[in-house]
């Protein structure tokens, strides 16, 4: 182990939802080889409340979620970010603005949760089905031994975990 704590964005439009997920499980999987951060490219300015309540049922702290600007990374007083990735096929197509650095990139798609339509004992089980299926990506992303991999099979690792389902299955809360 190098020492080096990495530093992630997860993208998604609105950073309401799904890239808010993200951020809080690289923080709580990342053991501390992470900082994670997340954006979006057309902010909606608060965080859903579907997805601060089930962040709170996993025992998240909830308080310093927000939804935030992509802006507010490319700044110079920005973190430097060595990964950054998309999380909704909007954000993918968008033109991202240059990061410093060079960041590894990749998209890691997911359904929109906050698009479903139904009862709201069912669109919870959509907020959890999206937040498992990036779990399962983040906790085989924070365990790459990123140190040993050169860029372009690093690049490929991360390809691959993008194609990573919910190996748990959509289950009830």
């Amino acid at each position: 182990m190098t020492g080096k704590v990495y530093n992630a964005l997860f993208l998604c439009t609105g950073n309401s939802a799904r890239s808010i997920m993200a951020e809080c499980a690289l923080t709580r999987f990342g053991s501390g080889r992470f900082r994670a951060f997340s954006a979006g490219s057309h902010s909606k300015g608060h965080v859903l409340p579907e997805t601060l309540a089930l962040m709170s049922r996993f025992n998240y702290n909830v308080s310093d979620l927000r939804s935030k600007s992509w802006d507010e990374f490319t700044g110079p007083d920005a973190p430097a970010l060595d990964f950054v990735f998309t999380v909704c096929d909007n954000a993918r197509g968008e033109v991202c603005p240059v990061w410093p650095g060079q960041p590894m990139t990749a998209h890691w798609g997911v359904d929109d949760p906050a698009a479903f339509e139904g009862p709201e004992d069912k669109k919870m089980r959509v907020f959890k089905r999206v937040y498992t299926e990036l779990e399962s990506r983040i906790k085989i992303f924070s365990n790459l031994r990123i140190e040993g991999l050169d860029r372009l099979s690093l690049q490929n690792r991360l390809d691959d975990i993008g194609k990573v389902r919910d190996a748990a299955g959509s289950q009830d809360i």
